[in-house]
């Protein structure tokens, strides 16, 4: 896989990528979980390509006529992607995988997005992207109900995809590498650690992500 960080100008994933591999390289014990890691695997890391959103497509089109071909490619776009170049990238890929919050403002502004992406390149047949999906992100468990039973019947109302799984509002998901601990769930380098994933609902995401990219 490769992972094409398109979140200009700050590239939070190849920073991320960046502290990841200072840590191990001055940390023996996450040097040696590196290496056994990796040599069990058989592989190296998943590069980390910095972009544009305008850019994406032939990023990624770089990289495997280089002769790195991934089974799978991600691509973190921000969260406003309304100029021409952006609609054209997106119009390139093959899914598109949506969070959103129960913030009106925003939520307001991500549904207006999806149905336009929805309307424009996934019903349209000349184009490459076969699905958009939503799903719900930073999730406060005191407001799982009414608030979100009344978005959920605007979200089917306007005909766009929901998926089943949620991500709760929880602070393992800022868990980065430190060198005081050995438990992490948000690494480029890492597995989550297990016992953070048990109620962080990322397995069922990943799982659900699968199911509907068809992914063998």
């Amino acid at each position: 896989m490769a992972v094409v960080d398109c979140d200009y100008p700050q590239h939070s994933i190849a920073g991320m990528r960046k502290r990841d591999a200072e840590q191990v390289g001055a940390d023996e014990d996450y040097k040696r979980m590196a290496y056994e890691q990796f040599t069990r695997l058989g592989k190296k890391a998943y590069p980390v390509l910095c972009s544009s959103p305008e850019k994406a497509i032939a990023t990624a089109d770089e990289h495997i006529a280089a002769g790195h071909v991934p089974d799978i490619v991600f691509f973190d776009l921000p969260g406003t992607v309304n100029s021409e170049g952006v609609i054209n990238s997106l119009a390139g890929m093959d899914y598109i995988f949506t969070p959103i919050s129960a913030d009106k403002v925003v939520l307001e502004s991500s549904l207006s997005f999806a149905v336009a992406i929805h309307k424009l390149l996934v019903k349209n047949e000349t184009c490459r992207l076969a699905g958009l999906y939503l799903f719900w992100n930073m999730v406060d468990g005191r407001e799982k109900t009414d608030l979100y039973t009344a978005y959920d019947k605007t979200i089917k109302e306007l005909e766009l995809p929901l998926m089943k799984t949620f991500i709760p509002d929880t602070k393992r998901y800022k868990k980065e590498l430190v060198a005081d601990k050995k438990v992490v769930f948000r690494s480029t380098l890492f597995p989550a650690s297990r016992p953070l994933v048990r109620g962080s609902n990322l397995e069922e995401l990943i799982t659900e992500i699968v199911y509907y990219i068809k992914l063998k």
